[in-house]
C-alpha cells in the first residue's frame, strides 16, 4: 500500500512541477494511469496540506491565463467549475492583468474588428455572438457598443 502511495505522489509531483493542477485534474490523470480514487485522494490531500498543491493557486493561474487570451468572466468561471474549482478573486486578477472586464472586452473587440461606427443588424449580431462565445455577458457587450458609439445602419 505504501508503494502505491509513493507512486501516486511521484506522478503528482511530476505533474505539479510542470504547472498548477486542481485536485480534480490530478484525480482524472491518476485514473488514466489506473490508480484508484480511494488510493489517490489521501495522497493529493496530503500534498495540499503541505502546500504543494493548491486549488486557489490553480484558479488564479488558470484565470490569469484565460484573461490574457481574451476570455470573459462567464467563460472563465464556467471553465474553472469544469475543472472542479470555484472562481476566487476573479475581479482582483482581472484588475491586475487588464484593468477591468470592460478593458478586456474592448481589447478583444478592437483586435478582432475594424472601428466601424455604423453596423448592419447582421454584422452587429455576428460581432455580439463572437463576444458572447468568448464569455462576455450581453449587458457588457451592449455597454461596449455604447462606449464605442456604434450604431445600426
Amino acid at each position: 500500500m505504501e508503494e502505491i502511495a509513493k507512486q501516486i505522489e511521484d506522478v503528482c509531483l511530476r505533474l505539479l512541477t510542470q504547472r498548477e493542477h486542481s485536485q480534480k485534474e490530478l484525480l482524472e490523470k491518476l485514473a488514466l494511469r489506473d490508480f484508484a480514487k480511494q488510493d489517490a485522494l489521501p495522497v493529493i490531500e496530503s500534498l495540499a496540506d503541505r502546500g504543494w498543491q493548491s486549488d486557489t493557486r490553480y484558479a488564479e493561474s488558470y484565470a490569469r491565463s484565460r484573461i490574457m487570451k481574451g476570455y470573459g468572466p462567464v467563460r472563465v468561471i464556467y471553465e474553472l467549475k469544469q475543472n472542479g474549482v470555484e472562481a476566487t478573486k476573479l475581479d482582483e486578477i482581472v484588475q491586475a492583468v487588464v484593468g477591468s472586464w470592460m478593458d478586456s472586452l474592448e481589447q478583444v473587440y478592437i483586435k478582432k474588428y475594424p472601428q466601424d461606427k455604423l453596423l448592419s443588424r447582421s454584422e452587429w449580431a455576428k460581432r455580439s455572438r463572437f463576444l458572447l462565445q468568448r464569455g462576455f455577458s450581453f449587458d457588457m457587450i451592449n455597454a461596449l457598443f455604447d462606449h464605442l458609439q456604434i450604431k445600426f445602419l
